[in-house]
């Protein structure tokens, strides 16, 4: 499973059926309203200066009710606000954060989706079919702490990077690729929306679209381009990039898949037994290039 440009045909089927699966995934125009307005420019590498492109906020409306009536999504959010963004500044977990963690892990393993990526990973031969023995090696990958930045000590995890993002040397936003995030960092005026990124001759993305690239900037800093499924539940989000991650030994992983109407292509990169960054690259939409 490195790289490779042709559609992957049983990780296709597979993330269709998880994607039928995700009953919790939020509804465009009716759970949540995004407005992608303006396409985002080329940023220089290393600059933190990019044109504004999108003069409103990409989250225009979300239904916190019902955020905060689906048990998976109350103990992500739970999740946010564990972590020191900054690399090079080491993580201390307390017990009530660990309890957090296995709480959310708990709770996306009650769901369909989680039911059906176990099942998969153990006729794989890649997971336990132990409950207990699989939620232990779902810590191990998303929350088992690691050195990203050699300087300090351990400063990161799988979890912290991909949903609630980092900063590097106070110069760059690293991870970051989880809607729920993204909408509450830019409630809070953390995050500004500067517009999606799309090749040219692309048009707009769609408002109900489920994948998007963005450029944004957090807390001062630019991030160029980041990849981000929109309105999914965090559960399908885990499932999919655990399978990604369980179905390769390779430092990088980068597979092409088609789920619902998006030709995208799933990205994971390796950290140990962790994940080190995971992320979806929209390439076309109901057959629309990008």
């Amino acid at each position: 499973m490195a790289r490779s440009q042709g559609v992957n045909q049983e990780l296709t089927e597979l993330l269709n059926q998880l994607w039928s699966l995700d009953t919790n995934r939020l509804r465009p125009g009716t759970d949540y309203i995004i407005s992608p307005q303006g396409r985002a420019g080329y940023v220089a590498q290393g600059s933190n200066y990019a044109r504004d492109r999108a003069r409103a906020p990409l989250f225009t409306y979300v239904n916190e009710d019902k955020l905060k009536s689906i048990e998976t999504y109350v103990h992500f959010i739970n999740l946010l606000d564990n972590y020191e963004t900054s690399t090079g500044v080491s993580e201390t977990v307390t017990s009530e954060e660990h309890k957090e963690n296995r709480l959310f892990i708990d709770a996306i393993m009650e769901t369909d989706i989680m039911k059906c990526a176990h099942k998969y990973l153990v006729r794989k031969g890649q997971s336990p079919s132990d409950l207990g023995q699989f939620k232990r090696q779902l810590y191990d990958i998303w929350f088992r702490l690691y050195h990203r930045d050699r300087s300090g000590g351990e400063d990161s995890c799988g979890f912290e990077h991909v949903f609630v993002g980092e900063t590097k040397y106070n110069r760059e936003v690293i991870g970051l690729h989880n809607w729920i995030q993204f909408y509450l960092q830019e409630k809070h005026n953390h995050i500004d929306y500067k517009g999606y990124k799309a090749r040219d001759n692309k048009d707009t993305p769609d408002e109900d679209d489920h994948v998007l690239n963005l450029q944004f900037s957090w807390k001062g800093l630019v991030k160029p381009i980041g990849g981000s499924f929109i309105g999914v539940s965090p559960e399908f989000e885990v499932a999919v990039f655990t399978i990604i991650f369980l179905m390769s030994t390779e430092k990088m992983t980068s597979v092409v898949v088609k789920v619902d109407e998006y030709v995208l292509e799933l990205v994971v990169f390796r950290y140990g037994r962790s994940i080190g960054t995971s992320y979806p690259k929209l390439l076309s939409s109901n057959n629309r290039d990008l």
